[in-house]
């Protein structure tokens, strides 16, 4: 009786995840449809250089809260209100001090490396999401550990709501290809602050005069958080050296600062973003596993564990495979559908054979880190970065534009999820 009610729980929670990211990507459908078709090829173009830093920042700012946060949670209950408040005014002075620091050398980073001026308010822009983006993670932690996740998915799909009315009422009002990218970036603010307004309609009273900041929970949360942080940063600096590499080695072997910005805006705005659109409800369902893998390895039940990943995993190849099949075989058609465009088709079909190990790459991070396993993702990490790196050097030198990323991003995938999935095994089957 009692397994049933864990199977039943663990369903509920990932269908829920399901359904709500079923929900907010419909909107998101919707918002890159606006976006694409209102913004020129070469704002898309500003818009994806910025990814990589966004990625980098978001990491920082989220720190990993809401992973640690699940845990200790669903390990026990009889802490969360301290946990949560504690952990808050960390997180934000973190942030503050990144902001500076971006304030005071985004510019060098904007003119010197990305080689364009044009992204320095945007940069800076980004940063001031981070206190917002903290604070939901936090937020979210907690509802995860409870494995309540109805206050998760409305937050998420209320949050793409409000993105989309200020899009829809305000994107065509700015002119400038520098106002409009800040536009795009500072409505993440409201839509943060909107989402953690549903969060907190569900989070339990807690009186004033019984809070108190718990030094120990803080230190607890950062044991984890910060060699899960630091893997997680260590990735998206590669992420981050990207577009620096490549539009400096492109340049210096004899292509345009044009036709750079234009194919990398084609290969991430359209391609990648074609292929990988799926992969959201993988990402949420897989949020199920923290606070349930975690609550079982505790208790040594090796053989649930095991279970949940195969269920997930599962789960997740499916989708994976067919949206890919779908994805390959009709290419020029979602793209005109989606984003009235058919640039991008021969990066999808040299891509695409390779998807399916992106929606299982997910899982299995995310049951690493239930399991406790933040310093071997960190050396995963460690290794794919490096790789990553001399994979876009030895590539971008040989004069295949673009498709030096491209081969780059395969051999990545391959690579990485071969290493998180030899892991999982040697965790589950040693002990």
């Amino acid at each position: 009786m009692l397994k049933r009610i864990k199977d039943n729980t663990f369903l509920k929670s990932t269908l829920i995840l399901l359904f709500g990211g079923i929900l907010g990507k419909l909107v998101g459908f919707v918002i890159r449809i606006i976006i694409t078709r209102n913004l020129s090829t070469s704002t898309i173009g500003y818009y994806s250089l910025l990814g990589p830093s966004t990625s980098l920042l978001s990491v920082i700012a989220i720190f990993s809260y809401s992973n640690a946060i699940s845990k200790y949670i669903s390990e026990s209950s009889s802490r969360t209100k301290s946990l949560f408040v504690s952990i808050i005014p960390t997180s934000i002075l973190i942030n503050l001090i990144i902001i500076v620091f971006v304030i005071v050398f985004g510019r060098f980073l904007s003119i010197n490396l990305l080689k364009e001026e044009i992204l320095y308010y945007p940069i800076v822009s980004i940063s001031l999401t981070m206190p917002f983006i903290s604070v939901s993670s936090i937020m979210k932690g907690y509802f995860w550990g409870k494995q309540n996740m109805t206050p998760y998915m409305l937050s998420n799909f209320i949050e793409q709501i409000v993105r989309l009315l200020l899009i829809v009422f305000f994107l065509n009002r700015f002119n400038s290809q520098e106002y409009i990218l800040c536009f795009l970036i500072l409505i993440n603010i409201i839509g943060e602050i909107s989402s953690q307004i549903v969060m907190m309609l569900y989070f339990p009273k807690v009186k004033l005069n019984n809070i108190r900041i718990d030094l120990n929970e803080v230190k607890k949360v950062y044991r984890y958080c910060i060699p899960a942080t630091f893997s997680k940063i260590l990735g998206s600096i590669s992420y981050f050296l990207e577009p620096i590499i490549i539009t400096n080695i492109l340049l210096y072997v004899g292509y345009s600062k044009d036709f750079i910005t234009y194919e990398y805006g084609i290969l991430n705005a359209y391609s990648l973003s074609l292929l990988l659109m799926p992969q959201f409800f993988i990402q949420n369902m897989s949020t199920s596993l923290i606070p349930e893998l975690s609550k079982n390895y505790s208790l040594n039940n090796i053989e649930i564990c095991k279970k949940r990943i195969n269920q997930i995993l599962l789960f997740s190849s499916f989708i994976g495979v067919i949206s890919t099949i779908i994805i390959s075989l009709f290419p020029k058609f979602f793209l005109n559908i989606l984003y009235n465009t058919s640039k991008g088709i021969d990066y999808i079909k040299l891509l695409s054979p390779f998807m399916i190990l992106f929606y299982i790459e997910s899982p299995l991070i995310n049951a690493l880190n239930a399991l406790g396993k933040t310093k071997e993702i960190f050396y995963i990490t460690l290794k794919v970065s490096i790789v990553r790196i001399i994979s876009i050097i030895s590539f971008s030198f040989l004069r295949i534009g673009m498709y030096s990323l491209v081969i780059t991003i395969i051999i990545n995938v391959v690579f990485s999820t071969y290493l998180y999935y030899k892991e999982i095994n040697k965790s589950l089957n040693t002990i």
